[in-house]
C-alpha cells in the first residue's frame, strides 16, 4: 500500500473512528432513588481522572483496513480542556501528518501532500451527527467517563449512569435512543479498561467503537493506560488503530496551536473521506 494512500487513512481514521453516534439532551424527569454503592464505585472511577494539566508522550501509531497496515513514529500532546495533538513520523524523522482538536476546531493536516483541513465540529458530518465535541474526544484520550452534552462530569451527571456487576469488573451503562455507551471498569480500582460505543439504526446497519485500554503506568499520583487498541466497524469496513505511548511526561513548553504555511491548499472533508472509503 503506497505510503500517501495510508497516511490518508491515518489522517482521518481517528476523528472518523469518534463520529458514529447521534445524541440528544435528556429530558429532565424525577430524580431516582440514589444507589449508594453504586454512586460510590462511579466516584471512584471518576477519581482516577488525572490532575495534570498537561500528557505529553512518545507514540507509535499503527492503522490497518483489512490486510493493508502501516505503522508510525510521532508525538502525543495534551493540555486538558485545550487542545488534544497527534503529531506523525514517516521514517523517524520527517513530519508526515498532524492531527489537532482544539475546544472549536479540528486541525488535519497532510504535509505529504501539502493539504489540509480546519473546520469547526458542527460542519463535519461524522462529528455533528454524532453530537461528538472536544470532551468527548478529551474523555477517550485520557481515559475517562464522559456524557454528551456534559464538559465536565459532575454528581448529577454521575447519578445518571447504570451499573451492573461483572465479576471482578463492573459494567458502566449510558443509553439514549439508538446510542449505547458501555464502560468495563476494575472493581478494586476503578480503572476503565474498555470502552464501547453502540449506534443502532435498524436501516444502515449498526456503527460501533471500541476502545481497549492496556499497560496502565504511574503518571504522577495517578494511573494512566500507555497502550490503547480501537476499532471502528461500520457495515462496510473496519478500522483497527494501535497507540502505544513511551516516555510519558508533563511537558509545558511546546506550541498549543499549530499554523498552516500558506503554500497548503485547504481540502473538503467529505472529498478526503470518499477517496478513503474507496481505497
Amino acid at each position: 500500500m503506497k505510503l500517501s494512500n495510508v497516511l490518508k487513512i491515518a489522517l482521518v481514521a481517528v476523528p472518523l473512528c469518534l463520529g458514529s453516534c447521534k445524541t440528544k439532551k435528556a429530558v429532565t424527569t424525577a430524580p431516582a432513588p440514589v444507589n449508594v454503592e453504586q454512586q460510590t464505585f462511579l466516584q471512584k472511577v471518576s477519581d482516577n481522572a488525572q490532575v495534570t494539566k498537561f500528557i505529553t508522550s512518545k507514540l507509535k501509531f499503527q492503522v490497518k483496513v483489512g490486510a493493508q497496515e502501516m505503522t508510525l513514529t510521532g508525538n502525543l500532546r495534551m493540555k486538558r480542556d485545550d487542545v488534544i495533538q497527534l503529531q506523525l513520523m514517516a521514517f523517524g524523522f520527517v513530519e508526515a501528518a498532524r492531527l489537532e482538536f482544539t475546544t472549536s476546531y479540528v486541525l488535519i493536516i497532510d504535509r505529504i501532500n501539502k493539504q489540509y483541513l480546519k473546520l469547526p465540529y458542527n460542519q463535519i458530518d461524522f462529528m455533528r451527527n454524532s453530537g461528538l465535541n472536544f470532551y468527548s474526544l478529551q474523555a477517550l484520550f485520557w481515559n475517562e467517563l464522559f456524557q454528551p452534552d456534559h464538559n465536565v462530569i459532575n454528581q448529577e451527571a454521575l447519578a445518571s449512569y447504570d451499573t451492573e456487576d461483572d465479576g471482578n469488573n463492573v459494567i458502566i451503562t449510558y443509553a439514549k435512543d439508538k446510542l449505547s455507551y458501555k464502560w468495563l471498569a476494575e472493581r478494586n480500582t476503578g480503572l476503565i479498561n474498555i470502552v464501547n460505543v453502540l449506534y443502532k439504526d435498524k436501516f444502515h446497519g449498526n456503527t460501533q467503537l471500541n476502545w481497549d485500554y492496556q499497560d496502565f503506568k504511574e503518571l504522577g499520583t495517578k494511573q494512566f493506560p500507555t497502550k490503547s487498541d480501537i476499532t471502528f466497524t461500520t457495515p462496510e469496513k473496519e478500522i483497527k488503530l494501535n497507540i502505544v505511548l513511551n516516555y510519558i511526561k508533563n511537558e509545558t513548553e511546546w506550541e498549543t496551536r499549530t499554523k498552516v504555511s500558506d503554500k497548503y491548499r485547504e481540502v473538503n472533508v467529505d472529498d478526503i473521506l470518499r477517496r478513503i472509503m474507496a481505497l
